[in-house]
């Protein structure tokens, strides 16, 4: 019974996060997609479970959310040169989020 009302319950957080989706201020202002277009209902996708669509929506959305659980990681638990495995990580994820973005709006 319990179980079921908490997949009730998230469900319902996912229907409401839906369609309360903050706009983008940069697109708005522009009528163009800026580098992080897409992660909300990315980010949605992948709460649904539907990894293929998230995928699709925003390719970067995984590689930020494990960046963000890394960093976090490591500044719980310092090791030797964090620092710059940090730095190291930060480059590489915003590399491949600025690649996803030239991919998407010059050949697409």
């Amino acid at each position: 019974m319990t179980i079921t009302f908490i997949f009730c319950s998230l469900i319902n957080i996912v229907d409401w996060l839906q369609n309360h989706l903050i706009p983008c201020p940069f697109k708005a202002l522009t009528g163009i997609d800026c580098p992080g277009c897409g992660f909300q209902r990315s980010l949605m996708a992948l709460f649904q479970g539907d990894f293929l669509k998230s995928w699709s929506i925003y390719p970067p959305t995984v590689p930020i959310l494990l960046l963000f659980s890394i960093v976090t990681i490591l500044y719980r638990f310092p090791i030797k040169n964090n620092h710059l495995a940090m730095k190291v990580l930060i480059i590489i994820v915003g590399n491949f989020v600025m690649i996803s973005y030239f991919v998407k709006m010059f050949i697409n």
